[in-house]
């Protein structure tokens, strides 16, 4: 069958206008590149953008704990296999402590963000009381701005709850998973808002008629239709926490209590002797679970992303 453009114009002698059997090897070449190639040849082109600062931070935690960036030594990638600084890291450093602490403390954010959201989102698409549309409104202009603007506001009001509520306070991780929390519910209920409309409403006629409670049509069914955007919400919330410096370098001041962040900064200012094989090595260990996460997830992304967008 021979494929033609909608609208050819033949008097512009353009490739559009002739059907794609006729067309020569170099035709097809140049409406190929001008269609789609160009984007492969954009993707080409920033591979190596993103591939190089990972190379590096590889190439640097493989020369040994004593390797640094002043010069001295040869730079090269790859120069040396040394997995000592592994070693070093994971065995005389508090490296260990800080992972564990970023894991717990985004684990149990993304499970209550999901959870939250959830909850919030359900009760706004299903139920009709006065205020609802107000409500929504509201929480999505609460989160235009961003928290990092309050974290002066926030340092405040956790030591002064440190003081009634001990684990509410600085360098406590309760503290710390609460402010996360309450950052991240405002707009995860209004992108999951925006899926669980896509939801029939029927489904939760048919469960009334058969005698299942709110409770149970939620966690029972509506839960599990709406898993993809449950794990994107989930997946950015991790990733978010992860990799926030600011809120959990004001509220954490004690270093066995760093998330991996701080921590790696810390060694990135150390005055003197900056340990940059160390720091290497650990941003390289600190890249693997969101990477894993990607892997596992991925199937979830881009239909979390974009089902709830064409019914709000």
């Amino acid at each position: 069958m021979s494929m033609t453009q909608i609208s050819p114009d033949a008097s512009t002698g353009s490739v559009d206008a002739v059907p794609a059997t006729t067309l020569t090897g170099q035709e097809r070449f140049v409406r190929w590149l001008r269609e789609l190639g160009w984007r492969h040849l954009v993707g080409i082109l920033m591979i190596p953008i993103v591939l190089l600062p990972i190379l590096f931070a590889l190439s640097m935690s493989l020369k040994g704990p004593t390797a640094s960036l002043n010069g001295v030594g040869d730079q090269s990638l790859f120069s040396a296999l040394d997995l000592s600084t592994y070693e070093v890291l994971l065995t005389e450093t508090v490296f260990p402590r800080w992972a564990a602490n970023s894991l717990i403390i985004c684990g149990v954010t993304a499970i209550g963000t999901v959870l939250m959201g959830s909850a919030a989102a359900y009760a706004f698409s299903r139920f009709r009381f006065q205020g609802r549309r107000g409500g929504l409104t509201s929480l999505l202009i609460v989160q235009m701005f961003p928290q990092m603007l309050a974290f002066v506001a926030i340092f405040l009001l956790v030591r002064s709850l440190g003081e009634v509520y001990p684990f509410l306070g600085e360098n406590n991780h309760v503290a710390l998973i609460a402010i996360y929390l309450g950052g991240a519910l405002g707009s995860n209920a209004f992108l999951m808002y925006g899926f669980f409309n896509t939801v029939p409403r029927e489904l939760d006629e048919a469960a009334k008629i058969d005698g299942a409670s709110h409770a149970q049509i939620f966690w029972t069914i509506i839960l599990r239709l709406v898993l993809p955007i449950l794990t994107v919400v989930g997946l950015l919330s991790f990733v978010g926490t992860y990799g926030d410096f600011i809120i959990a370098k004001v509220l954490m001041t004690q270093e066995h209590n760093y998330t991996i962040a701080v921590g790696l900064y810390q060694w990135a200012t150390r005055p003197l002797v900056t340990p940059w094989a160390l720091f290497a090595a650990g941003a390289v260990l600190a890249a693997i679970p969101v990477i894993i996460l990607f892997m596992f997830l991925q199937k979830y992304i881009v239909s979390g992303l974009t089902a709830g967008s064409v019914k709000g």
